[in-house]
């Protein structure tokens, strides 16, 4: 029986397009379900996350919100012993890490300073979070000195959850030009079978 799957999201988030990324990546077809503020405020989408946050993944009878529990999810259900979500403790171990930095410094550095310069205040100081980018960017092209994927020697979710913001990191001012190893990475994932890009507009 073929599930019905629906993301619920909206263009311009990273958070929504790491969902929309690896769902391509991983070929699995879905319907999309734009919740701007004002749908993500109604008693039917508050029922799917009482966060009223975005994106939510619907598949048959499983609602799941966060964009990195998602990705877990998808890898796990979906891609079990592909390498994108690795099965041995250190492998796993590297993984998680990251999806903690794209939670962490690369939430509040670059996709803070691109919410900054192109919707709203998110509340984090532009000093804080220019600080924070070059924190993890620095951490990132020190780290893809010694290989070409953020945890390991494949392509995993730690790439999916920190490609968006980086790449669109100069959309809130801050350059990638002093970190080469990054921007080949960027180059790197979207050449993926089935990258599918964020929206700019």
């Amino acid at each position: 029986m073929t599930l019905i799957r629906t993301l619920h999201g909206t263009r311009l988030s990273g958070h929504t397009h790491r969902v929309q990324l690896f769902l391509h990546l991983l070929d699995l077809p879905y319907a999309y379900a734009d919740s701007p503020a004002a749908v993500r405020a109604t008693p039917a989408f508050l029922a799917l996350n009482p966060l009223g946050q975005i994106p939510v993944l619907q598949e048959g009878d499983v609602a799941l919100a966060d964009s990195n529990a998602i990705l877990v999810y998808l890898a796990k259900r979906h891609a079990a012993g592909s390498g994108w979500l690795p099965e041995d403790p250190v492998g796993a171990a590297r993984v998680q890490r990251w999806l903690s930095l794209a939670a962490g410094e690369i939430a509040y550095g670059p996709a803070a300073a691109r919410v900054n310069a192109r919707f709203y205040d998110t509340g984090v100081p532009p000093a804080l979070a220019q600080a924070l980018a070059a924190r993890a960017l620095g951490l990132m092209e020190g780290e893809l000195a010694a290989r070409d994927w953020l945890a390991g020697e494949a392509p995993t979710i730690a790439d999916v959850a920190c490609y968006a913001y980086v790449a669109h990191a100069p959309e809130g001012g801050i350059a990638l030009d002093a970190y080469p190893r990054v921007q080949a990475w960027v180059a790197r994932v979207q050449a993926l079978p089935g990258f599918v890009p964020m929206a700019r507009e």
